[in-house]
């Protein structure tokens, strides 16, 4: 079983997502940590977090990755079958966890995991 060091820094980060209401580019996480660890420490710990299942990884619809909360996940188990939402107008990325899209696949194809991003105007950019 693979050690799991808990630095300063990956305390900070992983507040940092758990915190946030939607997800975080690496740029944003880096902003928000400030001078506690360099970026490329910052990468390490996102890559560590998400291997224990405390985080995921979203692509969005610019090709930006962006990391949030796992809510059910474990090291053993990380699934995020839902849809995640990109805002044209503000960027945010959101995880909409109780929309899972019917998806119907030929004959012989097994789905096991799959990603959605779906772009548009989010709720708070529509109110405005």
């Amino acid at each position: 079983m693979k050690q799991v060091r808990n630095t300063q820094a990956k305390t900070e980060i992983l507040n940092i997502i758990n915190s946030s209401d939607s997800a975080l580019s690496h740029t944003a996480i880096q902003e928000k940590v400030g001078d506690l660890c360099n970026r490329v420490t910052t990468y390490r710990v996102l890559d560590r977090l998400e291997e224990e299942g405390k985080i995921h990884k979203i692509v969005n619809v610019d090709g930006v990755v962006n990391y949030a909360k796992c809510h059910h996940c474990t090291e053993n188990d990380h699934s995020h079958n839902h849809i995640h939402f990109n805002c044209e107008k503000c960027m945010s990325v959101t995880c909409i966890e109780n929309v899972v899209p019917e998806i119907t696949l030929p004959k012989h194809f097994i789905a096991k995991s799959y990603n959605f991003v779906v772009s548009g105007i989010c709720q708070k950019c529509y109110q405005n």
